[in-house]
């Protein structure tokens, strides 16, 4: 079976940052395995546009190597590539002075969609969109990509959005989070939504608890200096794993449609309960044997930010009420994997008297890596003695499921700037989500500040400090274990 390639109308998509490492690890290496299974127009464009003094041919030389060095099978297709980079365009620009501004509005079409990726700092947001504004780049129809971080409090994101707002309209600005691009985050809508097996066991009479786990293997390493600036809550919490809380927990909307998805998320954090001290755990990875501390890599021996947080959560709703939701994300943990798991309850009454363990149905979605879900159901043991129980998963992996089909699934990035080119914000953050995520984030980060919380010490490959097992443990429950 093939996948259905669902062509777009042709663009011009002119990328701020052009030069930088987003735009050459992921950006333009995922726009042309687009271009390679037919969702680019002919006439259509790329255009980079950064501070660095190169012409379009010498760009179009660097993106050879970026995709040499960072694509996949794909970059062995030369002809392809050739074409491809046959697309591309490069304009030096002053962000926050006047040069290159004529050259790029000469150059950027009238008659084509027009996206405008900020792959750049959120401190160039306002100049970006000031000079697309008055040099008359954008017009009424034109769209901007802003990455993460929107803000670091609630201050900051407001005044980023009124930033915005100066020259976009809210259906304009796609605030995009990678992870709602993966192709098991939207499956989980489909589970949810597509099939009558689940939704109705989607509430707190059947649900024991929900985790989420976000575990990376890699340490903060270069990033240091920035990375003690923000820490997981600023970095993970506050968007990625609040966005797949979101997903897992909100009602069905009217239907699969921006505003109708981003309503329903909206009141998701509206309704989630003020977090308890002794519901959150701080932790800071260690030297390892080969391995630095997450001190030294901060080039701080001070640093009291948490490169680990684990935290249980509730949401007060006739949904969800009394159902725990325990999160967690770190570095240098011992997988590189992220999951949600959603435990169900225990059976009423079991009438298998002799069968003294404990069997529940788990359902788990895995985000990375082998992307796919699997659910945990009981069987009776083969042979002979008996009524014997065991737990096995019916295993959805969605490279074996799907086959051939599964190797033209698009990363993230790739589906999400497509769905840019096709106006469709469904899977892109609005601005009151994010300022209402930091409305909750905001006081947990306060309240450790105000008490001078300091982390606890975790080894690196491990799965983080003993806290966090004791977090969940004194509930009565455990942390799923989870290997990549």
């Amino acid at each position: 079976m093939v996948a259905r390639v669902i062509p777009v109308e042709p663009f011009d998509l002119v990328i701020f940052g052009g030069t930088g490492d987003l735009a050459r690890r992921k950006i333009l290496p995922g726009l042309f395995r687009r271009f390679l299974s037919g969702q680019m127009p002919e006439d259509s464009r790329i255009i980079g546009a950064a501070r660095s003094d190169i012409d379009s041919a010498g760009y179009r030389v660097m993106i050879k190597e970026a995709i040499a060095e960072f694509g996949g099978e794909e970059k062995s297709e030369t002809k392809a590539i050739a074409k491809f980079l046959d697309r591309l365009e490069y304009v030096p620009v002053d962000a926050r002075g006047e040069g290159g501004w004529s050259e790029l509005a000469a150059l950027v079409r009238s008659d084509v969609i027009r996206a405008f990726y900020f792959s750049v700092g959120p401190g160039l947001f306002g100049d970006l969109a000031e000079r697309l504004h008055s040099y008359k780049i954008a017009d009424r129809d034109s769209r901007i990509v802003v990455e993460k971080p929107f803000g670091r409090d609630l201050a900051s994101a407001q005044e980023l959005n009124e930033t915005l707002a100066e020259h976009f309209k809210e259906d304009q600005i796609y605030r995009i989070d990678h992870y709602l691009g993966k192709e098991t985050v939207q499956n989980l809508m489909a589970v949810r939504f597509g099939n009558v097996l689940f939704e109705p066991l989607w509430n707190n009479h059947y649900v024991d608890h929900i985790q989420i786990t976000v575990a990376e293997t890699v340490d903060v390493g270069g990033r240091g200096a920035y990375y003690d600036k923000s820490g997981a809550m600023r970095d993970m919490v506050q968007n990625h794993l609040m966005q797949l809380l979101c997903l897992i927990a909100m009602e069905p909307p009217s239907q699969f449609g921006a505003d109708a998805v981003r309503d329903e998320k909206l009141k998701v954090i509206r309704a989630l309960e003020p977090v308890e001290p002794h519901h959150i755990v701080r932790g800071q990875y260690e030297a390892g044997e080969d391995s630095k501390s997450y001190r030294e890599h901060a080039e701080n021996p001070r640093s009291f930010t948490e490169s680990f947080i684990a935290m249980k959560c509730h949401i007060s709703n006739w949904r969800w009420a009394g159902v725990p939701f325990y999160m967690r994300t770190g570095k240098a943990m011992s997988e590189r994997v992220s999951e949600i798991t959603v435990v169900f309850k225990d059976l009423g009454h079991s009438i298998f008297e002799e069968d003294d363990k404990r069997h529940r149905n788990i359902l788990s979605i895995r985000l990375q890596p082998n992307e796919g879900m699997d659910l945990q159901v009981t069987i009776k043991e083969p042979g002979p003695g008996g009524m014997r129980l065991i737990d096995v998963p019916l295993d959805m992996t969605f490279a074996e499921a799907l086959g051939d089909e599964a190797e033209d699934v698009p990363d993230a990035y790739e589906r999400l700037i497509m769905d840019v080119i096709r106006g469709n914000q469904t899977l892109f953050m609005r601005g009151d989500e994010v300022e209402a995520a930091w409305k909750w984030t905001d006081p947990i980060i306060q309240g450790w500040e105000a008490r001078n919380d300091v982390p606890k010490t975790y080894e690196p490959g491990s799965s983080g400090p003993e806290d966090a097992m004791l977090l969940i443990h004194r509930d009565g429950r455990k942390w799923r274990e989870i290997k990549g």
